[in-house]
């Protein structure tokens, strides 16, 4: 008996348009993106973009200098979807030669690209787009009009059901702040540290995404939040002697009773982090 004819996997062409976008300043190191990761794998709504992807094409944008950390996010999808195929985005020729010296075709591969998505932005020959693309560390150089022109770009360019992750971190990864976003638009802002790191959680508004960063100020709504969830590390200061994770749970649990959109639990928050309806922060 014939078997069944393979379904042929998705070219991953650089394509004929050109790169768009700007390099970034390049810094990575080893699990500076650990917790965008840790994350992505671990949020139920977010995990299922990719379970569920017809096509289970990852896009790392701006990976930087080296390709450490989309090797290591490749690695950490592969549980979640083992055919899922990594492709790392570089402006930089020298970036891209880089990575494809560690490049493992077909699951993880390394193109020249920016904006465009490197021939893989849904509608190109028929491709639907990719399931996720993240994009941390990328639009810092950027005006806010060009941050939200880029959102708008790239979330143009994913699948139906795809999602955009895009924020910053710090240079060791204790402190990150990112949205996640899909064909609509941004839909939550998560806040994650180090709990032991910070003073109070408005030590993370130097780490906002471009698009919140200047609108931390009196009046807008991302400034209030972040005094809110100060004021709530401020009174689960009785937990401190149990650890700072076991703080930052408590505060968390503090400003969810407050009345603020918190979609994450006891489990993340005691990983440090904190997830809010982007509708808490939108300016």
């Amino acid at each position: 008996m014939n078997s069944a004819p393979k379904k042929r996997a998705p070219r991953l062409a650089a394509g004929r348009a050109r790169a768009l976008g700007m390099p970034t300043r390049g810094t990575t190191n080893p699990n500076r993106l650990r917790r965008i990761d840790r994350w992505i794998a671990g949020t139920p709504w977010v995990a299922r973009a990719l379970r569920n992807a017809a096509e289970p094409v990852v896009i790392d944008l701006g990976y930087g200098a080296t390709p450490v950390t989309t090797v290591e996010l490749a690695a950490r999808l592969r549980p979640l979807r083992p055919d899922a195929r990594v492709v790392g985005l570089e402006i930089d020729p020298d970036r891209v030669l880089a990575g494809k010296l560690v490049a493992d075709p077909p699951v993880l591969e390394f193109r020249r690209g920016g904006f465009e998505l490197a021939g893989l932005a849904a509608g190109v020959r028929d491709f639907p787009g990719p399931a996720l693309v993240r994009a941390l560390n990328v639009l810092r150089q950027y005006t806010e009009p060009e941050a939200w022109k880029a959102w708008e770009e790239l979330c143009s360019r994913l699948a139906p059901d795809g999602l955009l992750v895009e924020g910053t971190c710090d240079e060791i990864g204790r402190r990150c702040c990112w949205v996640t976003l899909d064909r609509g638009g941004p839909l939550t802002l998560t806040l994650a540290c180090l709990p032991a790191d910070i003073e109070r959680p408005s030590d993370l508004a130097e780490r906002l995404p471009k698009t919140l960063i200047h609108r931390n100020v009196p009046d807008e709504k991302v400034y209030s939040m972040l005094a809110e969830l100060d004021a709530c590390w401020a009174k689960a200061a009785p937990m401190a002697p149990f650890g700072p994770r076991a703080r930052w749970a408590h505060a968390a649990q503090l400003f969810g009773e407050l009345g603020w959109p918190v979609l994450d639990r006891r489990r993340r928050w005691r990983l440090g982090e904190l997830t809010v309806a982007w509708s808490a922060v939108a300016p």
